[in-house]
C-alpha cells in the first residue's frame, strides 16, 4: 500500500529569535544574501571573461560559485519571507519536496566538488610537469561531471525515503527550511529506518570526502616542504589556505548536525545558518581577497569597463 501524504502544507517557524529582532535580521541577511550573489556572479564573469584564468583550478571554482549562488539561493528567500510576516512561514508539500531535493544536491555536489578540488592542488603542487596532461579539459569536464551526478543520486535515495512516509500532523518544521530531519519528526510512522539512512548517507558522505581532503593536504604539505625555494612554499601555501579556510567552514557545521545523537532544533537551526548563509559568502571572498590572480582579472575588467564608458 502506498503511503499518502495527508498534511499539504508545512510551517517553517524559522530562526530561534526575539520578534524585535526581525528588522535587523532581514536586513542582514539579505545584505548578505545580495553580497553572495553578486560575488558569485562577479567570480563567474572575471574567470569566463579572463583567458588567463582558464585553467583547471579556476574551471572547478567557476562550478563552486555556480553551486554557491544557487545553494544560497534555495534557502536564504525563504528564511527572509519567515522574517517578513506569518504568511511567509508558509510552505507547500510540493515546494517542500523541491527545497529538500535542491538542497541536498547542490550540498552534496559541493562536498564532492571540494574533494576534486583538493585532488587537483594535490596533483598542481606534486606532479607540477605532468599537472596539464594529467588534468586534460576532458579530465576536468568528466570530474565535474560526475561530482553533479553524484549529488543529484544522493539527493534523489535522501528525497524519495523522507516523504515516502505518511504526514498527518503536526505541520510545523522546526527550522528556517525543509531539511531532513526536523521533517522526519513529524512523520506518522516509524523513522528509524530513514534515520539510520540519512546516518550513513550524508555522514559516510560527508566524513570520507573530508578524509580525502584531509589525505589530499597531507601530501600537500609534504611536497610543499621540499620547495627549496621560501617564496616557493609560500606562494603553494597560500594557494591552498584560501581552500581549506572554505571546506572547514562547510564540513565543521555539517558534521555537528547530521553525525552527533540527537538533535536540538534550536541550535541546529543558528548552526545551518553558517553553511547555508556565510559559507557561499565566504566562497567569493576569500578566493577574490586572498588570490593576486583574481584580484588582477578584477582590475583588468574594471579598467576595460572604465574605458568602454570613456569611449
Amino acid at each position: 500500500m502506498t503511503n499518502v501524504s495527508l498534511v499539504t502544507t508545512f510551517i517553517l517557524t524559522g530562526l530561534p529569535h526575539a520578534a524585535e529582532l526581525d528588522p535587523l535580521l532581514f536586513g542582514i541577511f539579505l545584505v548578505i544574501y545580495v553580497l553572495t550573489v553578486v560575488g558569485n556572479l562577479l567570480i563567474l564573469l572575471v574567470i569566463t571573461v579572463d583567458s588567463h584564468l582558464h585553467t583547471p583550478m579556476y574551471y572547478f571554482l567557476t562550478n563552486l560559485s555556480f553551486i554557491d549562488m544557487w545553494f544560497s539561493t534555495v534557502t536564504v528567500p525563504k528564511m527572509l519571507m519567515t522574517l517578513v510576516s506569518p504568511g511567509g512561514r508558509a510552505i507547500s508539500l510540493h515546494s517542500c519536496v523541491a527545497q529538500l531535493y535542491s538542497f541536498h544536491f547542490l550540498g552534496s555536489t559541493e562536498c564532492f566538488l571540494y574533494t576534486v578540488m583538493s585532488f587537483d592542488r594535490y596533483l598542481a603542487i606534486s606532479y607540477p610537469l605532468r599537472y596539464a596532461s594529467m588534468m586534460s579539459g576532458q579530465a576536468c569536464a568528466l570530474l565535474a561531471t560526475a561530482t553533479w551526478l553524484s549529488g543529484s543520486l544522493h539527493s534523489a535515495v535522501q528525497t524519495t525515503l523522507t516523504f515516502r512516509l505518511p504526514y498527518c500532523g503536526p505541520s510545523r518544521i522546526q527550522h528556517y527550511f525543509c531539511d531532513a530531519p526536523p521533517i522526519l519528526k513529524l512523520a506518522c510512522a516509524d523513522t528509524s529506518t530513514n534515520e539510520m539512512v540519512i546516518f550513513v548517507n550524508i555522514g559516510v558522505v560527508a566524513s570520507g570526502c573530508f578524509l580525502l581532503i584531509a589525505l589530499s593536504y597531507v601530501s600537500i604539505v609534504c611536497s610543499i616542504l621540499k620547495i627549496r625555494t621560501s617564496q616557493g612554499r609560500h606562494r603553494a601555501f597560500q594557494t591552498c589556505a584560501s581552500h581549506c579556510i572554505v571546506v572547514l567552514c562547510f564540513f565543521v557545521p555539517c558534521v555537528f548536525i547530521y553525525l552527533r545523537p540527537g538533535s536540538k532544533d534550536a541550535v541546529d537551526g543558528i548552526v545551518a545558518v553558517f553553511y547555508t548563509v556565510l559559507t557561499p559568502l565566504l566562497n567569493p571572498v576569500v578566493y577574490t581577497l586572498r588570490n593576486k590572480e583574481v584580484r588582477k582579472a578584477l582590475l583588468k575588467l574594471k579598467d576595460r569597463v572604465v574605458y568602454s564608458h570613456s569611449k
